[in-house]
């Protein structure tokens, strides 16, 4: 009669054997994405960069298939500079510098009210107080028409002087301006064509 010891001390060592098989099995076989997998992919093809958000407004893929050359974040910094200039020009009466960057219907409003405020005998002046922020919301391609919004929040602080004295205002504004080119013009300025209240 075997010795019911030997026997147990065998059973265990089978079943540990099976377990042991089981965990081989599941543990032992390459399942999904392997660290050398990777490593593969990323010398075997170019490395992914981060994709920048400005490329992802809408309409942009539309604009850059028209115009390659297309570049949002270069056309952003133009915003900003185009921006300031124009609220100081206009501020200003500056109308020499304000032509070449409006749209006619923009410098015909912008005409009125600079007159009405000369009629006035009020000045004003405009500093910003911090750069402004601009983000491009979308970009629509009508026929050969590409008009780009830009969302614009500025701190601006306006100096106003007239018969009564001198007055200073400290505002945040929050506007969206409309630029707008023709795609195949060879001039590659964008004009403002449109602004719009927007919220904060």
């Amino acid at each position: 009669m075997p010795d019911p010891d030997v026997f147990q001390i065998l059973f265990l060592a089978a079943v540990a054997a099976i377990v042991l098989y089981q965990l081989y099995a599941t543990l032992g076989r390459r399942v999904g994405r392997q660290p050398e997998d990777v490593a593969v992919t990323a010398t075997s093809g170019a490395a992914s960069a981060p994709v920048d958000p400005i490329l992802q407004a809408e309409g942009v893929a539309t604009l850059k298939a028209r115009q390659p050359d297309f570049d949002p974040s270069r056309f952003l910094t133009g915003a900003r500079a185009a921006y300031e200039q124009i609220v100081k020009a206009y501020a200003e009466g500056d109308r020499e510098t304000l032509k070449p960057l409006l749209a006619p219907d923009v410098m015909d409003n912008f005409e009125r009210a600079m007159a009405a405020r000369e009629a006035a005998g009020r000045t004003e002046k405009v500093e910003f107080l911090t750069p402004p922020r601009v983000d491009l919301e979308r970009v629509d391609v009508v026929g050969d028409t590409a008009k780009a919004v830009v969302r614009i929040l500025a701190e601006v602080r306006t100096r106003t002087k007239d018969e009564r004295g001198e007055g200073v205002d400290d505002r945040r504004t929050a506007e969206l301006w409309t630029f707008e080119r023709e795609v195949k013009s060879t001039d590659p300025n964008w004009n403002l064509s449109f602004v719009a209240a927007a919220e904060a």
